[in-house]
């Protein structure tokens, strides 16, 4: 680019590249040393290119200006649509192919919350609150900045329960629920040294244990099955119980599940959710986990969600407690139990970014 060449004009801009580099370059190039970066994220190619496509990144940036004016979306080669191709050179790799399509940027803060994926029942909370006009008000960057940690701090505003000591694992089919127990077990064993054992449960379904016999073999935890002792086996050991999936559609298959619950007296009850699933099957496996007396709640497979925002909507109930984020298939690790900072990190930034 020559050294008479102009900068983009103040706006908002998103583009999409496929390295860091290539980011700093790109904003450098077009938008010049005022420009702010909003947000970064992984971007996760359309359909069956994601099969065959590199990672790329997606950057949402800004320019600020003292009036609206129009701004661009930069987007890759590779989407449909978009018009006014432009040079795009990262520092060590050759040219490539960028494309523009310009929005206004009075989208405001409404508009730039939408896109980083907020669910649409966190932004109605927002805009319901007290401040939101002060808000609304602010720079964008700013504005950003200061709904997450307004987002976070109503998520931590719940009272603190004790840690886990007696708890059922309950989850629909498919969910990741015994994968989530032993994830449990591990952060149990490891990191707090703690002791105790695991209690398997089936009723009139199958419960098939999976990888539960060799991991707490492994890990030197006993699992026992039902009818069994399920009080703690030493003082202040835990006891955690491998249930049966719970059906979502028909509640009334849940009445020996739900007995045992009240029987056995087991207060904790772990909510497993597949974070993969759409907004209604996730809602409706939800409702169903209340009706059980769900105490706490743990996502899975967030490795394959590109948009966490929708996982705001459920993080509000002051009864379920988030637990922890089950960020990949490992049975010791890949385990983010800052729950509501890690989904903050994947939708908002928690501090004002600096200039590129």
């Amino acid at each position: 680019m020559s050294a008479t060449a102009q900068f983009f004009a103040p706006g908002t801009y998103k583009f999409t590249v496929r390295t860091t580099d290539e980011a700093v370059a790109l904003i450098r190039e077009k938008l010049g040393p005022a420009a702010r970066v909003l947000s970064v994220r992984s971007a996760a190619a359309p359909g069956l290119k994601k099969l065959f496509a590199a990672p790329r990144i997606e950057v949402i940036a800004q320019v600020d200006a003292p009036v609206s004016e129009e701004a661009a979306v930069i987007e890759s080669e590779d989407d449909v649509g978009l018009t006014a191709p432009v040079a795009v050179v990262a520092e060590g790799q050759s040219a490539a192919r960028s494309r523009l399509t310009p929005f206004p940027s009075s989208i405001g803060l409404t508009g730039l919350l939408r896109r980083t994926g907020i669910s649409e029942t966190a932004l109605q909370r927002l805009q319901a609150g007290p401040n939101w006009p002060e808000l609304d008000a602010l720079p964008l960057h700013r504005a950003l900045a200061e709904t997450a940690r307004l987002l976070r701090s109503e998520v931590e505003a719940r009272s603190v329960r004790a840690p886990l000591s007696r708890a059922a694992f309950l989850g629909a089919a498919g969910v990741g629920r015994t994968t989530a127990l032993c994830k449990w077990i591990a952060r149990e064993t490891f990191r707090r040294a703690r002791t105790g054992h695991v209690v398997s449960v089936e009723f009139d379904r199958p419960n098939p244990l999976g990888p539960l016999p060799v991991f707490s073999e492994a890990l030197g935890v006993p699992l026992a099955h039902f009818p069994c002792e399920t009080g703690p086996a030493v003082p202040g050991g835990f006891v955690y119980f491998d249930l049966p999936s719970i059906s979502v559609r028909r509640p009334a298959d849940n009445a020996s599940l739900e007995f045992f619950l009240e029987r056995e007296k087991i207060t904790e009850r772990v909510l497993v959710l597949n974070a993969a699933y759409d907004r209604a099957s996730l809602r409706d496996a939800y409702a169903a986990g209340r009706d059980l007396g769900a105490t706490h709640l743990v996502f899975t497979h967030l490795d394959e969600v590109p948009q966490w925002g929708k996982l705001w909507d459920f993080l509000f109930d002051d009864v379920v407690e988030p637990l922890f984020l089950a960020t990949g298939p490992s049975l010791t690790g890949d385990c983010e139990e800052d729950v509501p900072g890690a989904i903050m990190r994947r939708t908002l930034p928690d501090d004002e970014p600096s200039a590129a």
